[in-house]
């Protein structure tokens, strides 16, 4: 009997959003539980209502975003839903400001996971712009580009100048070009609300709401 395996995923994070929201976690615990166990009555209510309100956003925004990939489909778990697109659904990806994978559709979907370094963005624009300011003074040259190769062999490989995120998009964009028209690659795309995040982040501030009010 022939069964299909589903590809492993490669999963796709941003350490620096890791490494942050364990720091503020670390922190608004730390307070949150010095009230619970030294404080009374609103004290503790105002304690719960903090930790309700904030422990789900600061887990949205910098534990949840992850982007995973296999030869089926392209799964980007956002701050406040996930969206799964079948490789045959994904129109391109997209970089500027912020990454985004655009399905079939015209829908666009930002990745949360791969933030945009404005400092490598412009070094590689920088790059970009040298590299063509020297093909133009070179004039008309062979269909190969890039450095020659040591020992004066001209077919070395183009230097590639994307860094960080942009060198990931690029890896993906290269996955969906092997994977967009295979059969297992195919299907509907899917967006799911993060419920998990919603309903005690509301419920935390409805809960310092009431107490404000109350006086």
């Amino acid at each position: 009997m022939n069964t299909s395996v589903p590809s492993p995923d490669t999963v796709y994070r941003s350490p620096t959003a890791l490494v942050g929201g364990s720091l503020t976690l670390f922190i608004v615990g730390g307070l949150a539980v010095d009230a619970l166990l030294n404080g009374s009555g609103r004290a503790v209510l105002t304690a719960v209502g903090v930790l309700l309100l904030v422990v789900p956003l600061v887990v949205a925004f910098s534990f949840r975003p992850a982007v995973y990939a296999n030869d089926e489909r392209l799964r980007v778990r956002n701050p406040f839903r996930v969206i799964t697109l079948p490789w045959g659904q994904v129109a391109g990806l997209r970089s500027g400001l912020s990454h985004e994978v655009v399905a079939e559709d015209g829908r666009r979907y930002e990745l949360w996971a791969l933030p945009v370094s404005l400092r490598d963005r412009r070094k590689s624009l920088r790059a970009t712009a040298a590299s063509e300011r020297d093909a133009d003074a070179r004039g008309p040259m062979p269909k190969w580009t890039g450095a020659a190769a040591p020992g004066g062999d001209a077919g070395g490989a183009v230097v590639s100048t994307r860094r960080g995120t942009d060198r990931i998009v690029e890896e993906l964009r290269e996955r969906r070009d092997r994977q967009a028209e295979v059969s297992t690659a195919q299907g509907e795309v899917t967006v799911r609300r993060a419920y998990e995040v919603f309903v005690p982040a509301v419920a935390g501030a409805v809960l310092l709401l009431v107490l404000q009010l109350l006086g």
